[in-house]
């Protein structure tokens, strides 16, 4: 069975980066959510053209930019292994990254890594499976969303909320950029946005202004000593990711915005750690600093076991595929994965693309590497789907 499975998957080397390409050339920017429908459209053409049964799910959200997920299955209802990824990327450096390029093993291009060559080896995996005639004791599921990079308001999070996510799952695989190991752990994260508001006035009336800045530099001072204690608890707390401030530079600043980034271990109590944060900013407004605070995402850490049977099928698939045992770890930031593990479904995540390079300039994937992920979520469907 493996070996005509990995036989169909090489043969569809060309169609895979070709995909990869396609999808590459769309601009699913994120912020602002551009993009998303030609991405869909592209979805379904895939999804179409390899005769898998699909639905595109509308989702709430803001009428300049809707957004929509979709669901594919194979094999007959019953106990589900999903494949799930995001199509949205980060923002890109330059225009040219959505110009994919090839160099021998390797595609170059905005979302190559995080994470559309994990959306194509999912699918053909989807494919080669269906190929293959395995008797399937039950349902692969393959979810494509948007909005991860934004927390997934307006992706997962909106279907978890309604009760679309994870039906009837027995496990949940997400191809993130995992650089070769398996992420069976995420952080949790409390992502926030504050804007201290003051009064404009000229520099030289600046007694009657209300310096912004100042106020926020106040707020500021107390979350870098609480960063302190977090750096010594071995955790993270990033003040100030986006910073501005002002109109001009002889001009009293009305409005200083600047994000917090509170990622939590698994060990560490969550909503101690959030508390925290609010806590500052409370205080600061009971000083009569006028404040706005938005939360951009927030998420619960999550641990799935190495030894569930998704565990064990996946680090075998990897073996087999690899030639090495898989290495599971934990995931210095937030995942889709836990919108699964928090219903108790074990969910990993393992994907073709690298992650100090995702996000970068020159972001890539190498292609064989994708295939190579294709042929570990095929082998692992088999383990868990069939006897």
């Amino acid at each position: 069975m493996q070996s005509e499975l990995d036989r169909a998957i090489d043969a569809d080397r060309d169609a895979m980066r070709r995909l990869l390409a396609a999808l590459v050339s769309t601009p699913t920017e994120n912020p602002p959510a551009t993009a998303y429908k030609p991405c869909v459209r592209l979805i379904e053409s895939a999804l179409g053209a390899l005769d898998i049964e699909h639905e595109r799910v509308d989702i709430a959200s803001p009428p300049e930019a809707p957004r929509a997920a979709v669901f594919a299955w194979i094999g007959p209802p019953g106990p589900t292994l999903y494949f799930h990824g995001h199509y949205d990327v980060v923002p890109a450096q330059s225009p040219d990254q959505f110009t994919p390029r090839v160099e021998g093993d390797t595609l170059f291009g905005r979302g190559s890594s995080d994470m559309k060559s994990g959306l194509v080896a999912m699918l053909y995996a989807a494919k080669a499976l269906r190929s293959s005639g395995a008797a399937l004791e039950g349902r692969l599921g393959l979810v494509f969303v948007p909005d991860e990079e934004t927390g997934g308001t307006h992706g997962s999070a909106a279907l978890a909320a309604s009760a679309r996510l994870g039906r009837d799952a027995i496990g949940m695989l997400l191809p993130e950029p995992t650089s070769g190991v398996v992420w069976n752990a995420n952080r949790g994260a409390v992502t926030l946005e504050v804007t201290v508001k003051g009064r404009a006035a000229h520099v030289g009336l600046q007694h009657h202004g209300v310096n912004a800045f100042e106020r926020a530099v106040a707020i500021v001072n107390r979350l870098l000593a609480l960063k302190r204690d977090v750096d010594a608890a071995d955790s993270i707390l990033l003040v100030g990711g986006q910073v501005d401030a002002g109109s001009s530079f002889n001009v009293v600043p009305e409005r200083c915005r600047f994000t917090i980034d509170r990622r939590t271990n698994p060990a560490e109590d969550f909503e101690v750690e959030r508390r925290r944060l609010f806590e500052i900013l409370d205080a600061a407004r009971a000083e009569g600093i006028d404040l706005e605070v938005r939360t951009i995402q927030e998420g619960r850490a999550t641990a799935s076991p190495e030894s569930s049977p998704l565990g064990r099928a996946l680090a075998a698939s990897i073996n087999d595929a690899t030639g090495k045992p898989a290495v599971f770890e934990m995931c210095p930031g937030l995942l889709e994965t836990r919108f699964y593990a928090d219903r108790g479904v074990p969910a990993f995540a393992y994907g073709p693309g690298v992650l100090a390079v995702s996000h970068g300039p020159q972001e890539f994937v190498r292609i064989s590497r994708m295939i190579e992920c294709a042929k570990v979520y095929a082998s692992t469907a088999v383990r868990m789907l069939t006897s």
